[in-house]
């Protein structure tokens, strides 16, 4: 009886909404409700889906996660079914702030020299470490941090661009494409422009000479693949460049500027979209482009594969192609002394796997040219297919996914040598003599490994050790389904390494959930260090200050939770994955919300200061 009771409630529901909607609701149930009314963490029900934009519903149909499996839907069913679990027209939607969440003193602005660039946050060589000075924190004073202020990205679920400092403002990007300048003491908004696609990518900002004026400029990348140059006072567009034409492409590492200069990497969503038998697996490669920041021209387009070719077939008669894939998920680092630009590498989605894949590559910087390149895992050809039941899309099923996604970090020693260090997702942590072709220093193995284990998305390094959060997620098939849970009891755990040799110098396990929903002890975020303390974050939701002495835990911030904003967006914090903490002037900002891995979503902001003042 309660069965039927609920059937015709739905059904009344059902014929209550116009047309478009029913279609929507059609599509759904026929082609999605199968995993996310299935309570799979990696695949969000309806609750969760509704409080996405339609705008990201459809970007996710049409050139993200969910591409594979939305091929067979045409163009108003995509549209249809992301307006039904939004409940809002894509027509009507808008991220642009309220007028009351605006400034009211829109001063003069110049950024003179930026609190933090980008990803690494002060200098080229992506250390993520911000002196005392600069810092406005030490370790004597962190236990006392308390919100200010926080502010919500409208219609998203997921918050992860860092925010770049520069004279009192922030610039940062929202995954549903819009961008945002805004006050780093209140939070109010200087300008808002919207991209169009999502901005997962790190700002750069420079002084450049456009059209015979000179101009501050703001540089980011989007998930279409597209490099953008906007101006840093008002929020004028000054250039676009599409960097990668692929239908799966786009842009998730930081914008480098140096010299007159910004430095693109490329990745793609390609390896999800394999997971389809039905898919022409693959033809995407990663890139690496330079183009002239006051144009946006083109200067060098460096590839990390050689162009796909015809293949076999597989096994349902699907046309492969090969080689692809090593993208570059991560930012750049530059290094004037030897006129390089190094960049680690994903893995091969189709053989034949190459030799520059799941790799550190070296680039002169004038022309692009690869100087060396050397390989950390071999023959690692992975697609989604390869962790689902139907393997078809999957060139090798002892392919290990062990790329990287963090970035390389470059480090001077001082008796005069100098180290670039990146872990990777096998579990170890690499050091590289960038001035011996990219010879082996020392290898460190700092956790288990695996899709989405070792280290994830990036350390950090001070003077004499460097940071290393550990992922190790173990995901867990759903049968029949294209998603993955995280196992609640294993990952995590903060590591510590001599610079010199690698030894260990002190390791903090991590902390258990409890009951906590949707969540993972696992530390796939980066570290952000100063002096005496480095900041790490957990898919638990929580962010803690660890002693750089001794690893023990000085404070710890719970970021579940519902905020008041700035700009009247209900906001929510979640997991903590990707970027870490961006530093400067006595303020931490820490992105929350992250489902993928199983985590928990949000889609918050957040600036700590010492009490909230």
């Amino acid at each position: 009886m309660k069965n039927r009771v609920l059937t015709v409630a739905f059904l009344t529901f059902a014929l209550s909404l116009p047309a478009a909607a029913q279609d929507g609701l059609a599509v759904y149930e026929a082609n999605c409700a199968v995993c996310h009314e299935a309570g799979l963490d990696r695949a969000p029900d309806r609750t969760t889906l509704a409080l996405m934009a339609p705008d990201r519903i459809l970007y996710a149909l049409e050139r993200g996660l969910m591409v594979s499996m939305a091929v067979t839907l045409n163009t108003d069913q995509r549209r249809n079914v992301s307006e039904f679990l939004s409940g809002q027209s894509l027509a009507d939607f808008t991220r642009a702030p309220p007028e009351s969440a605006h400034c009211r003193d829109e001063s003069a602005f110049r950024a003179g020299v930026p609190d933090w660039q980008g990803w690494g946050g002060t200098g080229l060589g992506n250390t993520r470490y911000q002196p005392g000075a600069n810092a406005g924190l030490t370790a004597g004073n962190v236990s006392r941090l308390d919100v200010r202020w926080a502010f919500a990205f409208p219609g998203d679920i997921r918050a992860y661009s860092p925010p770049t400092i520069a004279n009192g403002r922030l610039f940062l990007g929202s995954l549903g494409g819009g961008v945002y300048s805004l006050d780093a003491a209140t939070g109010c908004v200087h300008w808002f422009f919207e991209a169009g696609a999502g901005v997962r990518s790190p700002m750069t900002i420079a002084t450049i000479d456009h059209d015979g004026r000179e101009r501050e400029a703001v540089f980011f990348g989007d998930a279409s693949a597209n490099a953008w140059a906007v101006d840093a006072a008002s929020g004028e567009m000054l250039w676009r460049t599409e960097v990668d034409a692929y239908p799966v492409a786009n842009i998730t590492g930081s914008t480098v500027y140096h010299d007159g200069r910004v430095y693109v990497v490329v990745s793609s969503n390609e390896e999800g979209a394999a997971a389809s038998p039905d898919y022409e697996c693959c033809r995407f490669r990663g890139s690496i482009s330079a183009l002239d920041a006051a144009t946006g021209e083109v200067i060098w387009k460096t590839y990390t594969v050689d162009e796909p070719t015809r293949r076999e077939q597989n096994a349902v008669g699907t046309q492969l192609w090969g080689p692809s894939g090593a993208p570059i998920w991560s930012s750049p680092t530059i290094d004037p002394v030897r006129n390089a630009v190094y960049v680690t590498t994903g893995n091969n989605y189709s053989n034949p796997a190459s030799d520059r894949s799941d790799a550190f590559i070296a680039l002169d910087l004038d022309t692009g040219r690869i100087l060396w390149s050397r390989q950390m895992t071999t023959g690692d050809a992975w697609t989604a297919a390869c962790r689902l039941e139907d393997k078809t899309n999957c060139a090798s099923r002892a392919s290990p996914d062990f790329d990287f996604s963090a970035s390389p970090i470059l480090v001077e020693r001082p008796g005069g040598g100098r180290l670039l260090i990146a872990g990777q997702k096998s579990g170890v942590v690499h050091a590289l003599d960038p001035d011996r072709e990219g010879a082996i220093v020392w290898q460190t193995r700092v956790g288990l490994g695996g899709s989405m284990g070792g280290v994830q998305w990036g350390s950090a390094a001070d003077s004499e050790r460097v940071y290393v959060a550990i992922s190790d997620i173990r995901r867990i098939p759903v049968q029949h389904a294209w998603a993955t849970e995280a196992d609640p009891e294993i990952g995590g755990g903060l590591i510590a390494l001599d610079l010199d040799d690698g030894s260990v110098q002190w390791y903090t396990p991590p902390k258990a959930c409890g009951d906590r929903p949707r969540c993972s002890p696992a530390q796939p975020g980066s570290v952000t260090v100063i002096d005496g303390v480095a900041f790490a974050g957990s898919m638990s939701g929580f962010l803690r200050a660890y002693s750089t002495d001794d690893g023990s835990v000085l404070w710890e911030f719970d970021s579940v939770r519902s905020f008041e904003t700035v700009n009247g967006v209900p906001g929510s914090g979640g997991t903590i994955d990707g970027a870490g903490p961006t530093i400067a002037n006595g303020i931490l900002y820490l992105n929350s919300g992250y489902p993928n891995g199983g985590g928990m979503p949000g889609n918050v902001l957040i600036a700590l200061s010492i009490d909230g003042n």
